[in-house]
């Protein structure tokens, strides 16, 4: 796991190696094991490993080629938590999901399942991005592997799939009196 030892130093990643030592010195203090009103052993190795790298210029170079890598990261996940189109993409998917499965344990009702590469050819979904959706139906108890390795409805699938139906069924309704 990426540690960020700027934030950990509470720092600049700008910071010159003068700001380092006097921020290292105030929190080796603050955290030493010894200091008996605000010792932190593991508050304090965790500054020693950030000192360590950051006060030598070639680790510190090193280092920092993760850093713009996990800011990176982070700037996606910050913009993809923004993207509100994801997250109703995901929601029309995990629809689809639960409507294939109800179809199916209705059309017979003995022999209900789909397997996951049946799942991902009917859903337009690959298999990477089904994989948390099908987490997510697990999850929730909506559907289930049954005993053949296949995906199958739950009667709290079912419950869900008819709820949101009716929920479409009556939006529709109100928006054709709007007309």
């Amino acid at each position: 796991m990426f540690i960020d030892y700027y934030e950990l130093l509470e720092i600049s990643p700008n910071a010159n190696s003068e700001t380092i030592e006097r921020i290292f010195r105030y929190f080796a203090m603050r955290y030493h094991p010894d200091n008996r009103d605000t010792g932190n052993e593991s508050r304090f190795s965790e500054i020693v490993e950030a000192h360590n790298t950051l006060k030598d210029p070639v680790k510190r170079a090193q280092y920092d080629i993760q850093y713009k890598d996990h800011l990176s990261l982070r700037r996606e996940l910050s913009e993809a938590a923004s993207n509100t189109k994801g997250l109703e993409r995901d929601i029309v998917i995990q629809a689809k999901l639960l409507s294939l499965l109800y179809v199916k344990r209705r059309q017979d009702v003995n022999n209900p399942g789909i397997g996951d590469e049946e799942l991902e050819r009917l859903s337009g979904c690959p298999r990477e991005h089904l994989e948390f959706h099908l987490w997510y139906l697990k999850a929730k108890g909506w559907i289930a592997r049954i005993e053949n390795g296949m995906f199958a409805i739950t009667v709290d699938g079912i419950d869900r799939a008819n709820s949101e139906h009716r929920r479409e069924t009556a939006a529709t309704r109100l928006l054709d009196h709007t007309k």
